[in-house]
C-alpha cells in the first residue's frame, strides 16, 4: 500500500510504502491467475468396441453395418455417454474422443453433449490425432485384454485374425500398454480404463493401483461372458469417470525405456500356404511416438 507522506523542507511530498499491506493483494492476484490456468482439464479418450457392455462375439465387432454390429455400436454410444457425463461432472473442461476401433463405432446422432468426437479413416497420426502434452489424462474406453488372456473377452492385440503378439524390452504387451506408451511420450497419464474384468486386471498390472478401472462384464472364455445390465454398468462408468478426474494427481505416465527392443509374432494367413505359418520379427524402435509404425 502507498500513502502520501509529509512535505519536506523543500515542499516535496514523499511517498510511503507498506509492503505488508501489498502482499495480500499480490497473493490474491497470483492465486486467481494460478487457478484459471489449472482449471483447464483436457481429457483424451481412445475408444475400442470389444470392451463395451453387451459385446462378447466377434460377429458384433468385425463386419461393419451388420445388424449385430449396429447394435453393438449403439451399446458403445450408451456407455460412452455415461463416461462423458462423469468426466464433465468431475471437472473436465475439454474432452476429445478418438474412434479407435478398426471399422469405426461412433453413431453421430447418439453423441452426448460436452465432447468432440473424431471418427473416419485414414486420418493424420491415426489414433493419436491431436494428442499432445496439453492433456491432463488418458482414458482407454471399451478396451480388451491382450492376446492369449484365458478369461479375456474377445482378447487380441491389434489383429484377432493374424493373432499378433508384441513384446517391448522383453515385456509382452497388449493394446492397453501400447496406447499408454504413446501417451507417455507426451507425459499424459492413464487415468481410466473400461472393459471386462481381465482388461481391468491388466490395467492395474501395467499402470498401478491409482488408475481407475470399471468392469463392464466378466469373461468366461474368448467369446463367452457374464454380462452386467446396462443400468449397472453405466452407473459404474459414470462414477468411475468422475473419480478418474480426482485421481489425476496420483496417476503417472506409462514410460517404456528407449530405444525400445521390439518383438512381434503373427500368423501368415496367405491362402497359398497349406496352414497358417508362424512369423517372427525383431527390431528397434527409437521412441514411443513410433511404437505402432510398421
Amino acid at each position: 500500500m502507498i500513502k502520501k507522506g509529509k512535505k519536506n523542507k523543500n515542499g516535496v511530498v514523499s511517498l510511503r510504502f507498506f509492503p505488508n499491506r501489498l502482499f495480500p493483494v499480490f497473493l490474491l492476484f497470483f492465486l486467481i491467475c494460478y487457478s484459471s490456468v489449472n482449471a483447464q482439464i483436457k481429457i483424451f479418450i481412445e475408444t475400442d468396441l470389444e470392451g463395451v457392455s453387451g459385446v462378447y462375439k466377434f460377429a458384433q465387432t468385425r463386419e461393419k453395418d451388420t445388424p449385430a454390429n449396429i447394435q453393438a455400436c449403439e451399446y458403445f454410444m450408451g456407455d460412452l455417454a455415461a463416461v462423458v457425463r462423469g468426466l464433465r461432472d468431475g471437472g473436465a473442461t475439454e474432452i476429445i474422443i478418438i474412434d479407435g476401433h478398426g471399422s469405426q463405432a461412433m453413431i453421430p446422432h447418439l453423441m452426448e453433449d460436452g465432447a468432440r468426437y473424431v471418427t473416419g479413416i485414414p486420418r493424420p497420426d491415426g489414433n493419436r490425432w491431436s494428442l499432445d502434452k496439453s492433456f491432463s489424462g488418458l482414458v482407454m474406453f471399451g478396451f480388451h485384454a491382450m492376446k492369449g488372456t484365458p478369461d479375456g473377452v474377445l482378447n487380441h492385440t491389434q489383429s484377432s485374425k493374424s493373432e499378433n503378439k508384441y513384446w517391448y524390452n522383453g515385456v509382452e504387451s497388449g493394446e492397453l500398454a501400447q496406447t499408454a506408451t504413446v501417451a507417455g511420450y507426451f507425459g499424459v497419464p492413464p487415468i481410466l480404463v473400461t472393459g471386462d474384468v481381465a482388461t481391468c486386471r491388466e490395467a492395474t498390472k501395467f499402470f498401478g493401483p491409482n488408475v481407475v478401472t470399471v468392469a463392464t462384464k466378466q469373461g468366461i472364455s474368448r467369446e463367452a461372458a457374464v454380462l452386467y445390465s446396462f443400468g449397472e454398468t453405466r452407473k459404474a462408468l459414470y462414477e468411475g469417470a468422475k473419480n478418474a478426474i480426482a485421481a489425476i494427481p496420483k496417476c503417472k505416465p506409462y514410460i517404456v525405456e528407449t530405444p525400445i527392443k521390439a518383438r512381434m509374432e503373427w500368423l501368415d494367413l496367405d491362402p497359398g500356404l497349406p496352414t497358417p505359418k508362424l512369423m517372427t520379427r525383431e527390431w528397434t524402435i527409437p521412441d514411443a511416438l513410433h511404437l505402432l509404425e510398421k
